[in-house]
């Protein structure tokens, strides 16, 4: 199709509509501004020198690496320069107001789910035949193979079975309750007796149980998850009242 299609706001807005993403609009309306009023509140301050770093950090982050790109970037997002310069100052306003309401509280929310951040390092094989697995695990403790033969062997997956069945570093939530209990209570290096899940037959090595570590990147990942639970009640006990009033149809429901 080589002729022009012209798109009006006003079609952008039917779409979002059509597509029910209306509530969903709303809510991002009302936490932007429940941000603003809470941050006006407490009186916090935002410098002429921050907002050049955010604004920075953000075209960097965006890979804006020059005037040219970050004009483009504004285009395509139907921006203009003040509207940029606002989304730049709500974000950092949402930075600095998760810093003051939890920042104190991230150690003692860390050490509280210690559980949860643990990780394993670990090999899996699935089979389909409990017997199978049960003798595989019985040669494998007696050196009869290795758990890499087995997984060579029994693995269809190639990329998988290339790896020895390697899983990665995975934390409690990757596993289903009944591998991560048996996981995480083993001594490694151990090879755990077969256990049955509904995808089938697991053969587990667990090769390294790795204990959590307040890094700055889990710091802010759990700083973040307090700071949006928190905004999230705050709109739920909002009382929301939109200034339109859609039209209903009289099509039967």
């Amino acid at each position: 199709m080589s002729d022009a299609i012209a798109v009006s706001f006003e079609e952008i807005i039917y779409q979002i509509k059509l597509t029910c993403q209306i509530p969903s609009k709303i809510e991002d309306v009302v936490q932007r501004k429940i941000i603003i009023s809470k941050a006006e509140e407490i009186g916090i301050q935002l410098e002429t020198k921050e907002l050049q770093q955010a604004a920075d950090d953000f075209r960097q982050m965006n890979k804006l690496w020059n005037a040219n790109d970050t004009w483009l970037w504004l285009q395509k997002h139907c921006l203009s320069l003040d509207e940029f310069e606002e989304l730049v100052r709500i974000r950092l306003l949402s930075s600095k107001l998760a810093q003051h309401l939890f920042a104190n509280q991230v150690e003692s929310f860390f050490i509280g789910h210690l559980l949860d951040y643990a990780q394993v390092i670990m090999y899996e094989v699935v089979l389909d035949d409990e017997d199978l697995a049960m003798e595989l695990f019985y040669a494998i403790q007696e050196g009869d193979m290795n758990f890499h033969e087995v997984a060579h062997q029994y693995i269809q997956d190639p990329e998988l079975r290339r790896c020895g069945g390697y899983q990665g570093r995975l934390s409690r939530q990757d596993l289903k309750p009944e591998i991560s209990a048996a996981v995480f209570a083993a001594t490694p290096p151990q090879l755990l007796q077969p256990i049955v899940t509904s995808k089938g037959i697991h053969l587990i090595l667990v090769e390294e149980l790795i204990q959590p570590e307040l890094t700055e990147s889990l710091r802010q990942k759990i700083l973040s998850s307090l700071f949006f639970e928190w905004l999230n009640k705050q709109v739920k006990q909002a009382n929301i009242v939109t200034q339109f009033h859609p039209q209903v149809s009289g099509l039967a429901v």
